[in-house]
């Protein structure tokens, strides 16, 4: 029985040189064996012009091609124990919604005059009806109409990659994509405009990158708290 065409066909192809062969299965074997460049993280450190540790320092990456994708945190909280703001310091993403509960034994009129986010608690005990949205980036500093020592402070970030520092000063932005980011820091007592400690860091790079500040700090100005018995009754 004579050939089909098919087998004729295949027949008038060479066959490909043994070299042939074996770049090409060295070339499959290099692209199974390449590794895919895991996620990167930013670890950040912050410190006074003493070395010593500053905690409470917001730490915020912004990718420099500007692509990304802001996800509002849903369970943020400001509470008031003790007639102080607690935490003092929060950083959110934009958009947040922040419950403001009162577990003191006393009522608190929470407010804000900051260009971020203006708005007003009236006087309440418990929890409110209604969380405050925040949906501007920047600073928000918290007061109380009753009481005036009491400060807050919420920065809310345009950028999902932020992260605030511990007591020893660091911080760690987690799970990047491999790419360039601006980074900057914000203390509330920072000396100097934030935009002033942006740095350029390449997580295509190396798949942790450190970053250091050191700050000059301000000293703290509050207004003296009242003893703990000032305000029988309601307030």
């Amino acid at each position: 029985m004579p050939p089909s065409p098919i087998a004729r066909a295949r027949a008038a192809v060479p066959p490909l040189p043994r070299i042939v062969f074996a770049v090409l299965a060295l070339a499959t074997l290099a692209i199974a064996a390449r590794p895919a460049h895991a996620d990167g993280d930013i670890v950040a450190t912050v410190t006074d012009d003493h070395g010593a540790p500053v905690a409470d320092a917001v730490v915020v990456a912004v990718p420099v091609d500007g692509v990304m994708k802001v996800v509002p945190h849903r369970d943020a909280v400001v509470d008031q124990v003790d007639r102080e703001f607690t935490p003092k310091v929060i950083a959110v993403a934009v958009g947040t919604p922040i419950v403001f509960p009162n577990h003191d034994n006393v009522r608190h009129q929470v407010y804000s005059f900051s260009r971020a986010k203006r708005f007003e608690l009236p006087l309440y005990a418990g929890v409110p009806a209604q969380p405050i949205v925040f949906d501007k980036p920047g600073v928000v500093v918290l007061g109380c109409n009753i009481h005036d020592w009491m400060i807050g402070y919420i920065y809310v970030s345009e950028s999902p990659y932020f992260a605030k520092t511990g007591a020893d000063g660091k911080a760690t932005i987690a799970g990047l994509a491999p790419r360039d980011y601006v980074v900057r820091v914000w203390h509330l007592q920072q000396d100097g405009l934030e935009d002033a400690t942006k740095k350029t860091v390449d997580l295509a790079k190396a798949k942790t990158v450190s970053v250091a500040w050191s700050l000059t700090l301000r000293p703290e100005t509050r207004v003296r708290r009242s003893p703990v018995g000032e305000s029988a009754g309601h307030y």
